[in-house]
């Protein structure tokens, strides 16, 4: 239940610092940290149009995907507490629950009978497709690690006590961080503010999307980003303390917010036949990882 409350309480203001930390680095104040959340519940009030081409699939998608989102959350564990649900294998329900979400939210796009959804859906796909092997050889590096396979056993069996330790802990930091920004449509991969029809990925399967579905999609990618931060806060928090864990957590998830910011603001989005090579460079540093693992449990040969 801890992770519930801390994850759910960190989606309401991690988008937020991230737009912050961009307007600061632009020179303007911005708007407030907890604007994001107050534009959720402005369409949570309004009601839904729906296209008389389109089908329930495309009424159902935004429900299914905030569902997978909110399924998912319940798995990652915060430090000493377990998830909600937890079981040997469970990141490979994590993987695929997500994977359930983004496929109805691609199929709702498909449903519109829109070729310009048609081709956001495609690539988000595509970028999703490339980004699973880094995260399954990243996690079954964990698992080897640690000797086990639930994601609870995994962090609390994870102690970084040498210097190659530490590396494989950022590096994997760094893989989850890059998969969050993949998942959730962000700068380098692309501009959630763009209007380019040529370069929109996540933003143009959403046009059709109003209301209470639109509030379900953001708020479900704002949740999502939180999920992820807590990821990275585990490989770091070991079987430390509530005392020390809680602010810890809370420091791991504004510095990640305040980085993606930075990131997003000295970056240029890539050219889209750019995004898979990069996607794909994820996997070969998880194989780096993998091998790291090897080493520290002497399994190297």
């Amino acid at each position: 239940m801890l992770s519930l409350l801390l994850v759910t309480l960190t989606s309401t203001f991690f988008t937020g610092i991230i737009i912050r930390t961009k307007s600061l680095a632009a020179g303007r104040k911005g708007p407030g940290i907890f604007q994001p959340i107050k534009d959720v519940i402005r369409l949570f009030k309004k009601g839904s149009v729906y296209s008389e081409t389109s089908s329930f699939i495309f009424q159902i998608a935004p429900t299914v995907y905030f569902s997978s989102v909110f399924i998912a959350m319940l798995v990652v564990p915060v430090g000493q507490s377990k998830g909600i649900i937890s079981f040997n294998g469970d990141f490979i329900f994590f993987a695929y629950v997500l994977g359930l979400g983004k496929f109805f939210s691609i199929i709702g796009a498909m449903d519109t009978g829109s070729s310009f959804e048609g081709m956001g859906a495609s690539r988000e796909a595509l970028y999703s497709m490339f980004a699973e092997p880094a995260f399954f050889i990243l996690m079954g590096s964990l698992a080897l690690l640690t000797g086990f396979t639930s994601f609870q056993g995994i962090f609390s069996a994870l102690h970084l006590g040498s210097s190659i330790s530490y590396a494989l802990a950022v590096l994997a930091a760094l893989v989850f961080l890059m998969i969050a920004m993949i998942e959730n449509s962000r700068m380098p991969l692309d501009d959630p503010k763009t209007h380019l029809e040529l370069t929109m990925i996540h933003e143009v399967t959403i046009l059709d999307n109003s209301g209470f579905d639109l509030g379900l999609i953001l708020s479900a990618g704002y949740l999502k980003f939180a999920v992820y931060g807590t990821i990275i806060f585990n490989l770091f928090s070991g079987t430390i303390d509530y005392a020390y864990a809680i602010p810890l957590f809370f420091a791991i998830q504004l510095f990640i917010a305040c980085l993606v910011g930075v990131i997003e603001s000295f970056m240029a989005r890539f050219r889209l036949n750019h995004n898979a090579q990069f996607i794909v460079v994820l996997s070969s540093v998880s194989l780096l990882i993998f091998f790291g693992a090897l080493l520290v449990s002497g399994k190297f040969i």
